[in-house]
């Protein structure tokens, strides 16, 4: 039975000297793993080997479950940005990548994420159109927190996940007249993040939660209200981005591979 589907792909390795072995996270079809015969050859069906990042309609034979797809077609859009940015840095690219493999590693195979999937189309046609890093590190924050949400593990952020205690959002330092000002954190309104416990953590809980992190207060403001983190400084978004790494080494049992490319940049 043929399938044809709109897709992105997220991995792409060689089988052989004219073949490759692709993995497409597709609209309505989830995650697949497909050979494509042939897809090395200038002249194939394929027009040259198939890209990870690209994105466009497939056509492939599903094999069953257990065994990999057969890739029949693969007519790729032509409307992707240059990835490397305006300041040709890679940053951009290496965020494309890790939103990629996060996608390859949290979600399941033919289990389907429409929403997830239009996400993620729109961070990759928009990362290299961002005039800084800063930028880029925010919108990848934000598709961060839309992929936990959507294959079902949303971070608790509005209250503390131990004892329920709501949390307001928090001001983000800027006095009346939109000055910035100092924020020191006052011992009632600590607030630490816990993997274990998927969310915010308060003061009075967080000694039953060994591997909490504690958060600044422009870290936990923007946590608590998510409309700042577009604003946020660069070093609060890079906070942020490490507590999001820790998150997804303990999910996934080791640390992502592109984590470092990251936070390293």
């Amino acid at each position: 039975m043929l399938t044809k589907d709109l897709a992105i792909c997220i991995r792409a390795v060689d089988y052989s000297e004219t073949s490759q072995v692709v993995t497409f996270f597709a609209r309505e079809s989830g995650k697949i793993s497909a050979i494509a015969k042939g897809s090395k050859r200038p002249k194939s069906a394929f027009d040259g080997p198939i890209e990870i990042l690209s994105h466009g309609r497939i056509l492939f034979s599903d094999s069953g479950r257990e065994k990999l797809a057969t890739l029949t077609e693969f007519e790729p859009a032509y409307d992707s940005p240059d990835l490397a940015g305006p300041s040709g840095d890679f940053f951009a690219l290496n965020c494309c990548f890790f939103a990629a493999e996060l996608i390859g590693n949290l979600t399941h195979d033919y289990d389907p994420h429409p929403e997830l999937f239009d996400g993620f189309l729109l961070f990759l046609q928009n990362a290299g159109r961002h005039e800084t890093k800063h930028h880029t590190l925010a919108a990848l924050i934000l598709f961060q927190l839309g992929l936990l949400k959507e294959i079902g593990l949303q971070l608790i952020l509005n209250y503390c996940v131990n004892c329920k205690t709501p949390k307001r959002p928090m001001d983000d330092g800027r006095k009346d007249d939109g000055r910035s000002s100092s924020l020191v954190p006052r011992p009632s309104s600590l607030v630490y993040f816990s993997s274990s416990a998927n969310g915010l953590i308060c003061r009075d809980c967080e000694p039953s939660f060994p591997d909490k992190i504690r958060l600044s207060c422009s870290a936990a403001a923007c946590l608590t209200n998510l409309k700042q983190i577009p604003d946020a400084a660069e070093a609060t978004l890079r906070e942020i981005e490490k507590v999001l790494v820790r998150h997804f080494t303990d999910l996934l049992g080791r640390p992502p591979k592109m984590a470092k490319h990251i936070l390293g940049g």
